[in-house]
C-alpha cells in the first residue's frame, strides 16, 4: 500500500501527516499562533514566513514519529485551497518540490474535504450517505456527502457573513479574553450561566433560510449588551456561556434539520470549532434523541493538521484518481464540490 504524505498550510499551522490504507502512521504540527496573538488575529505575511521556516523540520518530525524515511513516501497530497493565498503557496511549492525529488504523484486537495476525511482516521470509512457540518475560523458549511472522492459533494449551505470561529474570536476580544477566541470562550463558559442572557439564534425564524448561517448579528448583539447598561450581576463568564449556547444551539439545530431533509442518519462534525465542549455535548444529546449517529474526530484532528490532508490523499490514491498536473496552483477561494481541486 502507498504511503501518502499530506501537507497543510492554509492558515497559521504547518501540518504534516502520513497515512497508509486509512491508518495514520504519524504526524507533526508547528503553529505560529503565538506570533499572531498580539494582533488579535492571523497576519498572512507572518503565517507564510512561519510556514517557510517550519516546513522541513515538520516533515522530518512527522517521518520520525512514523518511523519512516522520506524515500518510503509514495504520494504527496497538499491543501490547494481555500485559505490564505500566501500561506497556501508555501505548501503547494513545498509539495511540488518533494513530489519532484521523490518522483511520486502529487494531489492538490480541498481543505474542507480534508476536514471530513479526518473523521475516517478515527471511525473508519464514512457511510454511503451522511451530513457534514464543517465549523472553523473561516468556514461554517453543511454538506451532503455520499463518497468523498467518487461522487460530487453537495454544498447545502454556508454562512452569509462571519463563520462561527470568526465570531468566537471577535466576541472574545469584546470580552477581553485572549486569542484564539474559541478555547478562551469555552474555558470561561464553564464557570458561567448559559441562560443568563438570551442572545438571538441567527436565521431561525419561519421566513429565514432553514439551513443558512449568519453570526455577524449575534456578535453585534453581544457587543451591544457589553457596551450597554446591563445587570451588574451578569459576569463575563455568563456572557461567554450565553453566547456559546446561542452558537451551539444554532449549529446543531440546523445540522439535524439537514439530516431530516436528506433522510440521513449520520452527522459528521469537523473543523476547529468542533473541539468546543458545548457544541460536542449538545450535538450528542440532540443526535441521540433523533436517532442519528454522531461522528466527531478527536480534538487534535479537529483543528487544521496534516493528517487530514494525508487522509484525503490516501482515499484518492486508493480510488485510482489521476494526479494533479504539475502546473496546478493554489486557489484561495473555492467552494467544496470535489475533494481534488486540480
Amino acid at each position: 500500500m502507498t504511503i501518502v504524505l499530506g501537507i497543510e498550510t492554509s492558515c497559521d499551522e504547518t501540518g504534516v501527516g502520513l497515512v497508509r490504507d486509512g491508518v495514520l502512521l504519524g504526524d507533526a504540527l508547528a503553529s505560529s499562533m503565538a506570533e499572531h496573538a498580539r494582533f488579535g488575529g492571523v497576519v498572512p505575511e507572518i503565517a507564510a514566513r512561519a510556514h517557510v521556516q517550519a516546513m522541513v523540520p515538520t516533515v522530518r518530525a512527522a517521518l520520525e514519529n512514523a518511523g519512516l524515511g522520506l524515500g518510503e513516501v509514495g504520494a504527496i497530497a497538499v491543501t490547494a485551497g481555500p485559505g490564505l493565498a500566501t500561506a497556501l503557496h508555501v505548501g503547494v511549492a513545498a509539495a511540488k518540490a518533494y513530489a519532484l525529488a521523490l518522483d511520486v504523484p502529487l494531489y492538490g486537495v480541498h481543505h474542507l474535504a480534508g476536514h471530513a476525511a479526518a473523521d475516517t482516521l478515527e471511525h473508519g470509512p464514512l457511510p454511503d450517505r451522511s451530513i457534514g457540518l464543517i465549523v472553523s475560523g473561516g468556514h461554517t458549511s453543511l454538506l451532503f456527502v455520499r463518497d468523498l472522492v467518487r461522487t460530487p459533494i453537495v454544498h447545502l449551505s454556508d454562512t452569509f457573513d462571519d463563520a462561527a470561529g470568526e465570531a468566537f474570536d471577535k466576541v472574545a476580544r469584546l470580552l477581553g479574553l485572549p486569542y484564539p477566541g474559541g478555547p478562551s470562550i469555552d474555558r470561561a463558559a464553564r464557570e458561567g450561566d448559559p441562560t443568563a442572557v438570551r442572545f438571538p439564534r441567527p436565521l431561525t425564524g419561519p421566513n429565514d433560510p432553514p439551513l443558512g448561517f449568519s453570526f455577524s448579528g449575534l456578535k453585534t448583539a453581544v457587543a451591544r449588551y457589553v457596551e450597554g447598561v446591563h445587570d451588574p450581576a451578569v459576569t463575563t463568564q455568563d456572557i461567554a456561556a450565553s453566547f456559546q449556547e446561542a452558537v451551539a444551539d444554532t449549529l446543531t439545530r440546523k445540522a439535524l434539520r439537514a439530516c431530516r431533509d436528506q433522510v440521513v442518519d449520520t452527522l459528521v462534525i469537523v473543523g476547529g470549532v468542533a473541539a468546543n465542549s458545548r457544541i460536542r455535548s449538545l450535538a450528542q444529546e440532540r443526535c441521540a434523541a433523533a436517532g442519528v449517529e454522531l461522528r466527531i474526530p478527536p480534538m487534535r484532528l479537529c483543528t487544521d493538521n496534516g493528517a487530514m490532508i494525508a487522509a484525503i490523499g490516501d482515499l484518492l490514491v486508493r480510488d485510482g484518481a489521476r494526479p494533479s498536473p504539475s502546473d496546478f496552483s493554489a486557489i484561495p477561494t473555492v467552494e467544496l464540490s470535489s475533494a481534488q481541486l486540480s
